[in-house]
């Protein structure tokens, strides 16, 4: 997809789709790693008491030596984020991964209504965009994304019957990678068959905006491995936290030029 059919996809539909982007030995790792760190996100939400934590969703899985780490670290779409925000830097706000479990009340689709996850209405002013990995196949039976094509371009939530009229369901070959605008509507479904349906949901902003968990301070600040890394985790829009970390030279500040 060269860069006018993408900006001419995210203007009309608000998503854009890469099929097959991922290679299937990836694939079948994340595959075996999406279920081990599901399991160590219930596991810390339970040592805190969390007894009903979503079942099949896993949320900031950074870190670690496994397959999604090598995920995050691979230049897969990086040239049409850039673009989306207008040539500006990006930042990672959320990075998750989903088991859509056959059909069950406890099911992180179950339930799910239409919503935008960028809770700001910024119009033409893009703050974010979202990224979906159909790390299975997507089919109708399995419970592929919906989405309401043109929505991001209202500030609100269409009418019922509107959902109803104009939503489309996104059903692609594992790999693929689906780029959409956040303030477009869009449902999780449930999945009617007996095996799984395994994807990854990413989120990235503009630097300035907050991101949903305080990746360098989780992390420290040796994780990185290289630049590309550090710009996307957000080490180089990082907020001081007193005088000295302030009043220090142009190359030593946490705030690096560029951030917007």
């Amino acid at each position: 997809m060269d860069a006018h059919a993408f900006e001419t996809r995210m203007r009309e539909d608000g998503f854009a789709v890469f099929e097959r982007a991922v290679p299937e030995d990836l694939l079948q790792a994340l595959r075996r790693d999406i279920t081990v760190r599901i399991a160590t996100c219930a596991e810390h939400a339970a040592r805190n008491g969390i007894t009903e934590a979503m079942e099949g969703a896993a949320h900031h899985v950074v870190g670690g030596d496994d397959s999604l780490a090598r995920f995050l670290e691979t230049d897969w779409v990086d040239t049409y984020i850039r673009q989306h925000f207008d040539g500006s830097e990006f930042i990672l706000n959320s990075f998750g991964a989903i088991d859509n479990l056959p059909f069950s009340s406890k099911s992180y689709a179950h339930g799910q209504r239409f919503h935008r996850d960028v809770r700001t209405y910024s119009g033409d002013f893009r703050l974010m965009v979202n990224m979906l990995v159909m790390v299975d196949d997507f089919t109708l039976e399995n419970g592929a994304t919906k989405m309401v094509p043109g929505s991001h371009r209202a500030a609100e939530r269409p009418d019922d019957d509107d959902i109803e009229r104009r939503t489309v369901r996104l059903v692609g070959p594992a790999g693929s990678i689906v780029l959409f605008d956040s303030n477009l509507w869009h449902s999780a479904a449930p999945n009617h068959t007996q095996g799984p349906r395994k994807a990854l949901t990413l989120t990235f902003t503009r630097p300035f905006c907050k991101q949903q968990m305080d990746y360098p301070r989780m992390l420290g600040d040796d994780w990185p491995r290289d630049e590309r890394m550090r710009q996307l985790l957000g080490y180089n829009a990082r907020v001081p936290a007193g005088y000295d970390e302030w009043y220090q030279p142009p190359e030593k500040r946490m705030y690096k030029p560029g951030q917007g």
